[in-house]
């Protein structure tokens, strides 16, 4: 069984920050991690995944500079440090596992339930 459950989303203000956590059970412990979003009326968008390992990260351009993706193993937990928050990051963010499509990043086989995250102008 694998399971994956995100939590830090809330509401922030326009050039606040949150912190992001995906926290994994299961096969995704040794397994990379990939983070999405899904704002209203757009296509879900990839944004970072980190390698089991943590040495391979990947960043869209959308958040390159801006977000950070790190883990920690040992407590079986991903984060997304998201710095400079404006309001179109507002969306439903998700992390996701599977079978790895490149050395960074994931197939979403699993996803976890999403948290919202709201940035107000």
């Amino acid at each position: 069984q694998v399971y994956l459950v995100e939590s830090g989303g809330g509401l922030v203000q326009a050039g606040g920050s949150l912190r992001l956590s995906c926290a994994a059970s299961g096969l995704t412990l040794t397994t990379a991690i990939g983070w999405f979003r899904q704002a209203p009326g757009k296509e879900r968008e990839g944004i970072s995944c980190i390698s089991k390992s943590g040495g391979s990260k990947y960043y869209a351009d959308s958040v390159k500079g801006r977000f950070t993706i790190s883990r920690d193993n040992a407590k079986n937990t991903v984060y997304l440090q998201m710095n400079s928050l404006n309001p179109e990051d507002t969306a439903v963010y998700y992390c996701a596992t599977g079978q790895l499509y490149n050395s960074s990043c994931p197939r979403g086989d699993y996803w976890g339930q999403g948290t919202q995250v709201t940035v107000s102008s």
